[in-house]
């Protein structure tokens, strides 16, 4: 069965797990734009992309909405409960799922996943449960890196490759 949806963390795998602030208050955090690309790349596949993060964010709302991720869930503690409201809503299964996270409240979500993907700055505890330890550090590019690693894994480069040219 292929990988229909991909289910994204956000600190510390689309970013760096930085939260900076600035004096009034206000969060920044930036996004790898390869990240984006690769993101925006997927879903013209036909596929299917979900964020599932532990805080909220307005940033990370804006992100979202950029990308056309229909599937955003901020401020959530069990997130593996959320994939699986999430799975019946689309009418898919586990062995249909890829995930990345990099610290102790995506492990659930990374155990169950056919295939899961930690940056190479994950907690070890994670990385333990993991089918995939990526090269690229979070916000460096790794949900790029999975996502390639998905389209090979998919026999999908052909299709990939003509999006761009």
């Amino acid at each position: 069965m292929s990988i229909e949806l991909i289910v994204l963390d956000v600190d510390g795998t689309m970013t760096d797990s930085r939260i900076t602030y600035t004096a009034d208050g206000d969060e920044i955090k930036s996004f790898n734009v390869k990240d984006g690309l690769a993101i925006a790349s997927w879903r013209k596949l036909g596929k299917q992309v979900a964020i599932i993060t532990g805080r909220k964010s307005s940033i990370v709302a804006r992100r979202a909405k950029e990308l056309h991720i229909e599937y955003f869930y901020q401020g959530i503690e069990n997130k593996q409960e959320v994939l699986e409201e999430l799975l019946v809503k689309l009418n898919l299964t586990m062995e249909s799922v890829a995930t990345i996270g990099d610290d102790l409240n995506d492990m659930q979500m990374i155990k169950s996943a056919k295939i899961s993907f930690v940056p190479r700055d994950a907690s070890i505890y994670v990385e333990r449960v993991a089918t995939v330890i990526l090269s690229k550090k979070g916000g460096d590019g790794a949900v790029r890196e999975m996502i390639e690693h998905l389209i090979v894994k998919e026999g999908l480069e052909d299709k990939y490759l003509e999006l761009w040219s």
